[in-house]
């Protein structure tokens, strides 16, 4: 195996595998070259296999098939080096409350063995990042939520990774305080080159921070792409319909008409990727009555990351709860 980053990717997988018994295959082959400087979001329904990767790439558990690099370092034979250069932050607060948040992240920085000198010359620079100074030596039990995921995300920092992994970093919070972390994520990648994973439950999140959107079900990557490559296969915009009748004949009609782009039926909601898509209404709601189609619910709209992840996973993404 490679010694440290032999190319631009920084992490890679292959046939990457994770079995937890002989009847649950929690990751299921899949293969990611994320090049470094890169935010990558991984999107996916609860049980896809999204914490599963994380974890292994973390080098929490041991893949079960195939192999995976983080900036060129086995997860397994190199655990250790992975470690050193990698921050996480986890979807559930970790954070002892009974600390200040700058005793939390100075003990951080005493556990990779950090100077005293370095680590409160690193402290004052991240507290200054998230604006956290004035809250630096309040016990982090008087810490609102998104304070918390703010300190949590710095903890991570500490060390200077060059890969930082997010699970969920704004899970639960306010918009105010997403918008504002979303920020600080962003500013990572420019200003300090960082690589980012993270996986989210919001789209728009996915859709604003990402430069690459990976969208993960039953433990295989289904596709990969910019946001704006994902949502333009959709089309210029999106009729939404949900109804009852003979939905085969009404989609075969569907699918020969002109304008058409793309048309998927999602338990019982079917999608047709349009032009000009407010000009196409009345048509297409004729179309549905000759055909024996009974229109109860129908929308435009223009194409979303949402749109997407429904055309490929079969849910949608707004009935996804905390996984």
């Amino acid at each position: 195996m490679r010694e440290g980053n032999t190319n631009s990717f920084a992490i890679q997988t292959r046939g990457l595998v994770k079995r937890y018994n002989s009847e649950v295959l929690a990751v299921d082959g899949i293969d990611l070259n994320i090049p470094e400087n890169t935010i990558y979001a991984m999107l996916g329904p609860n049980g896809a296999g999204k914490t599963t990767t994380f974890s292994m790439l973390t080098t929490l558990l041991e893949p079960t098939g195939g192999a995976a690099t983080v900036l060129g370092y086995d997860v397994v034979k190199q655990a250790n080096n992975v470690r050193s250069q990698i921050g996480v932050t986890f979807q559930e607060t970790v954070l002892d409350k009974e600390l200040t948040g700058r005793q939390a992240l100075d003990y951080h920085g005493r556990l990779y063995g950090m100077s005293k000198e370095q680590r409160k010359a690193k402290i004052v620079e991240l507290l200054g990042l998230v604006e956290l100074e004035e809250a630096a030596d309040r016990h982090i039990s008087t810490y609102s939520g998104g304070m918390k995921r703010r300190l949590e995300l710095i903890r991570g920092l500490m060390t200077d990774p060059r890969v930082l992994f997010l699970d969920e970093p704004t899970l639960g919070l306010d918009p105010q305080s997403r918008i504002r972390i979303g920020e600080y994520i962003r500013d990572l990648k420019e200003k300090r080159g960082l690589t980012v994973l993270l996986t989210t439950h919001y789209m728009d999140e996915a859709e604003q921070l990402a430069d690459t959107v990976g969208i993960i079900d039953r433990g295989k990557i289904l596709v990969e792409g910019t946001p704006q490559e994902l949502v333009e296969q959709m089309g210029a915009d999106v009729i939404i319909i949900q109804g009852s009748g003979d939905e085969g004949k009404f989609i075969d009609q569907v699918n020969a008409l002109p304008y058409t782009q793309l048309v998927t039926n999602t338990d019982g909601i079917i999608q047709i990727g349009v032009g000009s898509g407010s000009r196409r209404l009345v048509e297409v709601v004729t179309l549905a009555n000759d055909f024996n189609y009974q229109v109860d619910d129908i929308s435009v709209s223009k194409p979303s990351l949402g749109d997407v992840f429904l055309k490929y996973t079969g849910r949608a993404f707004r009935d996804q709860k905390q996984s």
